[in-house]
């Protein structure tokens, strides 16, 4: 469960997340909104590169604000991003083992490689250099880095983004797969409105940093505030 009270972000004079509370307790939670509402920034004081002059963001019982981001790491947090993340001189496995470096102690590292990359499918690549990977394969790895270890939230900003039709499906498939087999919670950021309504049975939508709508996913999609700031309807 994500916690967040009276959240307030500031540079100079603009304020990218305005006060904002919120409470997120499904498995697999969607974050949309237009250009500009503060989804990323979000994220960013989640993952601890943004520190906000004001409230509070707890994971379970435990205050998120005050860890480093390494620390927020070994609590159970992990994130994907926009451009995957993937050392191209490092093997599949190695690309994982980074991770867990962090996360398990050497006696159990190579147990928890191995079953995040079984879970991805990439068992059989393991030993192959970052740089001759697909699209696809890269962002199954991301997707490893995020299960590795005793992960409790996942942050997947826009997961999906120039994957084929059948590679998509085949990522919100393993997506779902994961708060049953880690015990994790999964928030995702995307602006494709059919992906967030196939796999998010809870959505929170912000505008100019402020709570617009968070509730059951068809409910605050078919909100006609939603439609007008974030799809363009009137």
């Amino acid at each position: 469960m994500i916690r967040i009270d009276n959240l307030v972000v500031q540079f100079g004079g603009a304020r990218p997340i305005n006060e904002l509370s919120a409470v997120l307790t499904a498995p697999v939670a969607g974050l949309i909104g237009p250009n500009g509402a503060g989804k990323t920034t979000l994220l960013n004081v989640l993952s601890g590169f943004v520190r906000p002059i004001q409230g509070t963001v707890s994971l379970g019982d435990q205050a998120l604000l005050p860890m480093t981001p390494l620390q927020r790491v070994r609590a159970g947090l992990r994130r994907s991003f926009q451009t995957e993340q993937v050392v191209e001189d490092l093997t599949v496995a190695g690309n994982i083992a980074a991770i867990a470096d962090h996360v398990v102690g050497p006696r159990h590292r190579p147990g928890a490689v191995d079953e995040a990359l079984a879970f991805v499918g990439l068992a059989t690549v393991a030993d192959r250099l970052g740089h001759s990977l697909n699209l696809y394969q890269r962002r199954l790895v991301e997707l490893a880095k995020c299960v590795v270890g005793k992960s409790k939230l996942i942050l997947l900003d826009e997961p999906a983004a120039g994957l084929t039709e059948e590679e998509g499906k085949m990522l919100r498939e393993l997506v779902l797969r994961i708060p049953m087999e880690f015990g994790a919670q999964v928030l995702i950021i995307d602006h494709d409105v059919e992906l967030i309504r196939s796999m998010c049975s809870e959505t929170m939508v912000l505008d100019y940093g402020e709570l617009l709508a968070l509730g059951p996913t068809h409910s605050v999609l078919a909100d006609l505030n939603v439609r007008r700031a974030y799809l363009g309807e009137f």
